[in-house]
């Protein structure tokens, strides 16, 4: 029976939690539970699934309650193979029935008032889903495309270059292809492109020079057609990650509001969104100068080091979360003691929703790691173990203590 006691423990952590009857220790302890493993955070989803419970307790017979949720982990999905020893860090799928029948066989009269009608306290609500690859290319003329509605092959031709989306969807601009005795004409200075992703949307370029950006939602590159002279110059609003061609005698330059990056060929991520609060640029590989716009205050990074630049000053951390910096770009929200505040800004980029709080929201960290391409429901059941409520209505969240 010791073996299975931590089944039990959890069991009365849902029960409360449904019933929003948890205390602050219980909510660490939901939390721990939820951060320990990813298939955690996927049980209590299906655990807490409202649309099932809703459609079961419509046919609950107060006499057969075990029954009733014999049905709920039933249309989880979740089955049971053969016991096994386990620790409370990590649960399996064969934990579920004993969490339901003990967790709701205690909540079930819970939801019904003394009359014995049905009484939930949440009601489904539409879900909001995440973004995808979606931008607009500016061409120097000023016209646009809408990249996510353009066919893939050729685009445009400027300054000698040819544009094409390739199979994956990727931005590609190349040299165009040339006659032994045919004589391009010369290329022009200061012929630049902007690519631009809205909220809720991601996409990938490979540059003249073969330079390789992912440029992450809300976020604009704007780039030379060709890259002319003895340098490489790109200005960046937003966030990317680069990994930058090698060329000594041309070394790379990305501008930001804030500072300058400078670097010969190196892999790097750059987020200098408007609305946080510093400019913080992640070295991966290689070597860059990082340098303030209006101070001119410089730091050298070295791999594995993070500037982060607040105008005033420029702070360099030695052992930089190279994970959390760039997990955007691996499809991943990667949330390490993050801020509420942080991760809501978060989600509306990616999600293309606006965010409201409502009464006095206590500034609680999180920590965990979960898929971008889930709906924002998914994302919710983790905060919401620590008191946090979450409403979507219509492009915008609500949050409430």
């Amino acid at each position: 029976m010791n073996n299975y006691q931590p089944y039990f423990d959890l069991g009365k952590l849902i029960a409360k939690y449904l019933q929003k009857e948890l205390t602050e220790q219980e909510q660490d302890e939901l939390e721990q539970w939820l951060q320990a493993d990813e298939h955690n955070q996927e049980l209590f989803k299906k655990l807490t699934d409202q649309t099932i419970i809703d459609s079961e307790l419509e046919t609950f017979e107060a006499n057969d309650k075990n029954k009733a949720w014999r049905n709920i982990v039933k249309k989880t999905g979740f089955k049971s193979p053969a016991r096994k020893k386990t620790t409370i860090k990590s649960w399996p799928a064969y934990a579920a029935a004993i969490v339901i029948l003990i967790a709701l066989g205690v909540t079930l009269t819970r939801y019904r008032n003394a009359s014995g009608e049905q009484k939930m306290a949440v009601k489904p609500q539409k879900d909001l889903l995440p973004g995808s690859n979606k931008a607009i290319l500016t061409l120097a003329d000023g016209s646009k495309i809408v990249l996510d509605n353009a066919k893939r092959g050729k685009i445009a031709n400027q300054q000698n270059v040819v544009i094409t989306k390739d199979q994956s969807g990727e931005l590609v601009y190349q040299a165009a292809e040339t006659s032994q005795n045919e004589e391009l004409p010369p290329v022009e200075k200061n012929v630049m492109n902007t690519l631009a992703t809205p909220r809720g949307g991601q996409y990938q370029i490979v540059l003249p020079d073969g330079t390789r950006v992912w440029l992450n939602s809300a976020s604009s590159l704007k780039y030379p057609t060709a890259f002319a002279g003895n340098e490489r110059r790109v200005e960046l609003n937003g966030e990317a990650y680069f990994e930058v061609s090698k060329d000594p005698n041309k070394p790379f330059y990305v501008k930001t509001a804030t500072q300058t990056v400078t670097v010969l060929g190196t892999h790097f991520n750059i987020n200098s969104y408007a609305d946080e609060i510093a400019t913080k640029t992640t070295l991966l590989e290689g070597s860059v100068r990082v340098t303030g716009n209006t101070n001119g205050v410089m730091a050298k990074l070295k791999p594995g080091e993070q500037a982060v630049n607040t105008i005033n000053a420029i702070d360099v951390k030695e052992n930089a979360d190279i994970d959390e910096a760039v997990a955007w770009k691996n499809g991943k929200f990667l949330f390490r003691n993050t801020d509420l505040h942080t991760i809501m800004r978060q989600l509306s980029r990616w999600y293309d929703v606006d965010v409201e709080y409502q009464g006095n929201v206590a500034q609680k960290h999180y920590r965990g790691r979960i898929s971008r391409n889930v709906p924002v429901s998914d994302i919710f059941q983790i905060l919401k173990t620590s008191g946090i409520n979450f409403t979507i209505d219509g492009r915008k969240i609500i949050v409430r203590s």
